[in-house]
């Protein structure tokens, strides 16, 4: 699936809550489904800055698309990082770059976000992105 079939899929599923304490609940859900990261991975180097939360990101190339695994030590953020991963893991570096992040805007996510887990959501797509920048130059 494109970057693009899976954001328009979470927008789908998020138009199915009616409100947001149905939404959290759901990304609460997501956050439990999140494949463990290995706790080798779990360092500073991997930490996500700006996040009020503790938030570890690993990425690795595998058949020329980046995996990434990841956790966070606060559910609600476990459940935007599940987010993120969903979309991006498993995608070829240029198609990282290149991806919008509108589906964000669109299921509503970070209106309904305090403030400074809005800096941590736009950290945490801005290190997933950096990877990505970092795995392409390598394949070039």
């Amino acid at each position: 699936m494109t970057i693009e079939d899976i954001q328009n899929d979470i927008i789908d599923e998020f138009s199915m809550f009616d409100d947001w304490e149905e939404r959290y609940q759901y990304m609460i859900d997501l956050g439990k489904t999140l494949p463990l990261i290995d706790e080798a991975y779990k360092t500073d180097n991997n930490i996500i800055k700006g996040c009020q939360s503790k938030v570890w990101v690993h990425a690795e190339m595998k058949d020329d698309k980046i995996v990434f695994t990841a956790d966070s030590d606060a559910i609600i953020t476990k459940g935007i990082i599940a987010i993120l991963i969903r979309v991006f893991s498993n995608q070829h570096p240029k198609d990282i770059i290149d991806a919008n992040t509108d589906f964000i805007d669109k299921i509503g996510l970070k209106e309904h976000l305090s403030p400074t887990r809005a800096n941590g959501l736009v950290s945490m797509i801005k290190q997933i992105k950096m990877y990505a920048i970092a795995y392409q130059t390598q394949l070039q």
